[in-house]
């Protein structure tokens, strides 16, 4: 029914809805100096806030199944009728008005944009490069067969699964696995579809169609965990399954003793749940309006209340508990005749014209310490090895053990095992020698954030468990979660990896959150009870999977936003307490007659002003921890609205 949605989205916009209240308050202004209109202004405000109410209580009328046909609208418009029908049109619209503003709070609360799987749809629009006897052609990835031979040039997406039949290179798994370091690759290697060839021309045979690579499976992961996520029924139409009857049958039993039709329609009145209905929009939407002023982006209130179950939160590494770019992390000269800053300008004069991501980090740590760098001549680069260059007259080597080996280069014993401590750590050893001697090693390495251990402490100190999830070797896995303090941790995970661990998980018994960045990630994010994506370097379909993102990518808001959804849930809980209070109270003097249907509206709206009231209360709240980040220094500079 696209006609009816559209009516009940117009009549439902800020335009609407300002116009409904100018003309309830025109209503009002004219009744109070008895001034008559041929048609009163409040069936402006019936037509335009009423309508909405009447479309959606006859589609749950229709097209729901059992208890769900009675809900909160239905008691409404029950009320706004039975208020029309004695001739109270201001009760009525009053009524019609205060919830088309819960309803308008509870959509800019709950409203996500799903533009769709946009990066990966990207990803998979891409061409191959078939090879046949006798001609090169070109088609759609779609359209490979599993044994067809395709040819990448360097710089292009490898559009298949396959293995390495000819040529060698190195390729940028993160779309995969989430690896910040390119791997190299040379014959009889396996490459992923949707992977980056980050240098030489190879040639694959696809192991697999077009259809069943690891682009297409993490694709259909992520709609399929898109449809498992159903948003949760809201808490004032569970109450109005026992609230209509409810107020049907006082309203009756009061016509019936009393003989008061006015008795009975205000009982009908005061029942309306106004403030339950606008307890929980309120609330969330105070809640996310501070998390927001955080640097925390939370998509819809369900998120934010399922963020308090949270019982695991499982981090991805790079970029996430890592910042996820590489950076020079030692300097070990073996040889007497250099020190720290001569041998980094050397390997950096070395490595000055390669593209490879190891040697262009060592450029720029060469650049960052103002050191002079010599130019180089007779640059070549063995591809997945290292590079060779002659520098100030002198032939300078720099790459693996194996490279230097191969060239004939003699490696001690001292010199191997410092390497293999390097790697042991997460680290790439890079091995510079200097006319067939070895003078130094390089170690590179992605970095730690320097508050992951502390956060990891924090939600501990909350009753949340913490575990790694990640892509990347089980050497650098564990050395980054020792550092963190993580004892559970699972490596070498694809996509489709993460995403079985976290439903494990969660047939365990566990509420997960999964925090992650990249391209990878999102089947896991999807299929976690909380995804929260690291907003400002993550992937934009990591950002569109998620339910939650960091925009400062500041991992200390896990223990703020745990205390963050306690505090919304305790605000919620106080506000529905204090509505039904209101409503039993306002009920009995009804019943009594001590109100009348218009000044039972007024009562009953009580409710909603002490929801209002706490929400401004929760926004207003500080949820301080232990420690604070520099971000959120930056975005709270007053004290009292700090928040970890």
């Amino acid at each position: 029914m696209p006609m009816l949605d559209e009516t009940k989205e117009r009549l439902s916009s800020l335009p609407a809805l300002t116009t409904s209240g100018i003309m309830l308050a025109a209503s009002f202004v004219l009744s109070h100096f008895d001034i008559s209109l041929p048609i009163d202004p409040v069936w402006a405000t019936l037509a335009i806030s009423g309508t909405p109410l009447l479309l959606e209580t006859a589609e749950r009328l229709a097209y729901s199944q059992g208890i769900n046909k009675i809900s909160s609208p239905l008691l409404i418009t029950m009320a706004m009728f039975a208020s029309v029908a004695i001739g109270d049109l201001f009760a009525a619209g009053e009524i019609a008005f205060i919830m088309a503003v819960g309803e308008m709070l509870e959509a800019k609360a709950t409203e996500r944009a799903r533009r769709g799987l946009t990066k990966l749809i990207t990803l998979s629009n891409i061409q191959a490069r078939i090879i046949t006897p006798g001609r090169e052609g070109i088609i759609p990835a779609e359209s490979i067969s599993s044994g067809d031979i395709l040819r990448i040039l360097p710089g292009e997406i490898i559009p298949a699964d396959g293995h390495i039949i000819s040529g060698s290179t190195s390729v940028n798994e993160s779309t995969i696995t989430g690896e910040a370091l390119p791997i190299d690759k040379s014959l009889g290697d396996e490459v992923f579809g949707g992977t980056l060839n980050c240098f030489g021309a190879i040639d694959i045979q696809a192991s697999c169609s077009g259809q069943d690579s690891s682009l297409q499976r993490l694709m259909r992961l992520v709609s399929e965990a898109t449809e498992h996520q159903t948003p949760a029924a809201r808490l004032a139409d569970r109450a109005a399954s026992w609230l209509v009857p409810a107020a049907l049958l006082i309203a009756i039993f009061t016509a019936f003793i009393t003989r008061d039709m006015h008795r009975a329609v205000t009982v009908l009145v005061v029942f309306c749940p106004c403030g339950l209905a606008l307890a929980t929009p309120t609330a969330i939407m105070a809640a996310i309006g501070q998390a927001a002023n955080h640097g925390v982006l939370i998509k819809s209130g369900e998120a934010l209340e399922k963020m308090h179950r949270v019982s695991l939160v499982a981090m991805d590494k790079t970029g996430t508990l890592t910042y996820g770019h590489l950076e020079v992390s030692d300097l070990l000269p073996i040889d007497d005749s250099y020190d720290e800053a001569k041998l980094l300008a050397l390997a950096a004069s070395a490595e000055a014209q390669s593209e490879h991501p190891l040697g262009q980090a060592i450029v720029s740590c060469a650049l960052q310490n103002s050191l002079l760098l010599n130019e180089a001549r007779d640059f070549r680069m063995s591809l997945g090895q290292g590079v060779s260059a002659s520098v100030d007259g002198k032939t300078v080597l720099c790459g693996s053990e194996a490279f230097l080996t191969e060239l004939g280069i003699s490696l001690n014993v001292f010199t191997r095992q410092t390497a293999q401590d390097l790697r042991c750590q997460g680290k790439v050893a890079l091995l510079t020698a200097v006319d067939s001697k070895c003078v130094g090693i390089l170690g590179l390495a992605d970095t730690l954030r320097p508050n992951a251990a502390q956060t990891v402490s924090h939600l501990r100190e909350l009753g949340t468990d913490v575990a790694l999830l990640t892509g990347d070797s089980r050497h650098t896995a564990e050395y980054f979660a020792r550092q963190a303090g993580i004892e559970n941790v699972q490596a070498q995970l694809l996509p489709h990896d993460k995403a079985r661990h976290i439903a494990g998980l969660q047939n365990k018994g566990h509420e997960v959150c999964m925090i992650g960045d990249g391209i990878n990630d999102a089947p896991a994010l999807k299929i976690a009870h909380v995804g929260i994506a690291m907003g400002s370097i993550g992937s934009d379909l990591a950002i569109e999977s998620a339910d939650i993102a960091f925009m400062h990518d500041d991992i200390t808001k896990l223990p703020y936003l745990k205390k963050l959804s306690k505090a919304t849930l305790k605000t919620i809980a106080v506000s529905i307490g204090l509505s039904l209070l209101i409503n039993i109270v306002a009920v009995v003097l009804s019943v009594l007659g001590w109100l009348t249907p218009a000044i039972g509206a007024l009562v009953h709206n009580a409710g909603a002003i002490f929801a209002i009231l706490l929400a401004a209360h929760l926004y207003d709240s500080s949820f301080t921890a232990e420690q604070t980040s520099e971000s959120e220094e930056e975005l709270s500079p007053e004290p009292e609205a700090a928040a970890s």
